[in-house]
């Protein structure tokens, strides 16, 4: 599967986190666990592609997001739980969607290196401004959260987005996305 993602985030006090979480009370939350693949020079990084596996209770799925104009082209492709743990261990990919895209770019196949795994509880819902998702994110010994608005129209979604915001009370804080954050932070430990 591919589309493009377009999103507004922010990311979160504690406080703000708990704060809005009474708008997902009926919803209950996912948990997921993303394990961020590259070489060990970071030639995705370097190419602005980013590249991981989430896997979810029963599923998975292997995913590369590619920058665009407005947004990220993201490819997913949907992985067995044993395809992912061979994947995992022997730092090959499966045939597939994400192998056929890399290869059409001129990334040949190569042994990829877990960079390691970032855990998130989310809480998700539809709202009436776009697709809502709530961040409890835990990598090495650090917790964040963020409040992510996936939207079909960027101009709109930004002007919901920040009305959201303001209506809750709520201060933007630029959020990088999770890989950067965990590769920010994987330097430290």
């Amino acid at each position: 599967m591919k589309h493009l993602e377009i999103e507004m985030k922010t990311l979160l006090t504690e406080e703000e986190y708990h704060q809005l979480q009474a708008n997902f009370s009926e919803i209950l939350p996912i948990t997921q666990k993303n394990y961020y693949l590259d070489t060990p020079d970071f030639y995705l990084r370097q190419n602005k592609i980013a590249m991981r596996i989430r896997t979810f209770e029963d599923s998975a799925e292997l995913t590369i997001k590619i920058p665009q104009t407005i947004g990220n082209m993201e490819y997913n492709q949907a992985l067995s739980l044993e395809e992912t743990t061979k994947c995992l261990e022997s730092g090959k990919l499966p045939q597939g969607m994400i192998l056929d895209e890399l290869l059409s770019r001129g990334i040949l196949p190569r042994d990829w290196t877990v960079l390691g795994c970032l855990t998130t509880i989310r809480y998700e819902k539809e709202t009436s401004i776009g697709l809502m998702a709530l961040d409890q994110s835990h990598y090495f010994d650090i917790v964040d959260y963020e409040l992510e608005l996936e939207v079909e129209n960027g101009d709109q979604g930004k002007l919901d987005f920040k009305d959201f915001l303001e209506a809750n009370g709520i201060d933007y804080q630029k959020a990088p996305s999770k890989l950067v954050r965990f590769i920010e932070n994987m330097k430290k430990y």
